[in-house]
């Protein structure tokens, strides 16, 4: 099972700007080579202060030019906000920066505030999905591709130049569902996918769809992965694991208002509001802990066969105690979950 550590800073303030984002961010993606986990991955939000990341792309290319073997992936890229007849030639583009290490994650986008201030409503975020997506795939693999459709219309055009490979990067799709993980299995694509605060057999349905899926498919989906998203940050004592747990309540108190609540964003911050899961029931469903404990949750996600585990340690600890987290876990808790031994070397 292989790890990757999710980038998705968080602005408390507009102190907060751009090119410390960048530089953080960079450094925890370099850090992470460093360690030896597989992969990171990028959000991609606009107009907010959490997962905050307007160019997932451009800061893919910059951690490429800086780590040597670290795959990237975007988690997720939201179709629906761009035009895929630029947005292709910005893929194929990046994936040539990264020289083969990108995994384009996609998804039609969750926030309500976001969406519709950039001119698309929630209620057809999943068509304009859909057709972007196709229209995407068809010009990263197609010539003299034309679309008459019902948010694209357009004559023959080639995308130039072409791409390295044909089709693009491979395409990892953000999926809740059980029944459309099976679909989206199916028609070719990796999966990511969370129970966020589901019981126990909604996970079991996840894996299960998938499962069935590649099953079906054959040799044609030997390939594909399924990968868990989770918040995770290992402490080292119980004082520091309940600071910890603060910090997470208070960033769900603030993704919890543009994810289901009303959406009331003050100057690009998210005001947090009265959360109804209890801090008590949120620290049941998280993965804030000693790293044992952690190791015992990650085990029973290896038994169920899950392929990538992408941790979230951004919800609004210091920089450094994100670099010092980052080297626990990989000193403490992923030699459990390796083939073979490996001696992780400490960062300097």
């Amino acid at each position: 099972m292989d790890f990757c550590f999710q980038l998705s800073p968080i602005a408390n303030s507009h102190e907060y700007t751009a090119d410390k984002v960048c530089n953080e961010m960079v450094e925890q993606a370099v850090h992470a080579e460093k360690l030896g986990v597989e992969s990171v991955s990028i959000t991609e939000h606009h107009m907010l202060n959490i997962l905050m990341m307007p160019a997932p792309l451009q800061l893919a290319v910059k951690i490429a030019a800086l780590t040597k073997q670290l795959n990237i992936i975007t988690s997720i890229v939201v179709l629906p906000l761009h035009d895929m007849r630029t947005y292709a030639g910005d893929v194929a583009i990046a994936d040539a920066l990264c020289e083969g290490r990108l995994l384009l994650g996609v998804g039609r986008g969750a926030f309500k505030y976001e969406m519709e201030r950039l001119g698309v409503t929630m209620e057809e975020t999943q068509a304009k999905f859909n057709e972007s997506l196709d229209v995407l795939k068809a010009l990263l693999s197609e010539k003299e591709v034309s679309w008459d459709g019902e948010y694209y219309k357009f004559e023959p055009m080639t995308l130039m130049p072409r791409p390295v490979q044909a089709g693009g990067p491979g395409m990892m799709m953000a999926v809740l569902n059980p029944e459309g993980i099976y679909h989206c299995t199916k028609r070719g694509f990796h999966i990511q996918t969370t129970p966020l605060s589901g019981h126990h057999q909604l996970l079991l349905d996840q894996v299960d769809a998938f499962n069935r899926a590649k099953e079906e498919m054959g040799a044609r989906g030997a390939h594909l992965t399924l990968s868990l998203s989770r918040v995770g940050f290992p402490t080292k004592s119980e004082s520091d694991r309940q600071r910890k747990l603060d910090l997470a309540y208070e960033y769900y108190s603030r993704f919890d208002n543009v994810f289901t609540g009303p959406g009331i964003v003050e100057e690009g911050i998210i005001k947090p509001l009265p959360r109804k899961q209890t801090r008590d029931e949120m620290d049941a469903s998280l993965m804030i802990c000693s790293p044992q404990e952690m190791i015992d949750r990650l085990g029973v996600y290896q038994d169920l066969g899950i392929d990538r585990v992408i941790v979230n340690s951004n919800f609004g600890a210091e920089q450094q105690e994100i670099l010092d987290t980052m080297q626990l876990f990989a000193e403490d808790v992923m030699p459990s979950f390796q083939n073979i031994e490996t001696d992780v070397k400490k960062a300097v």
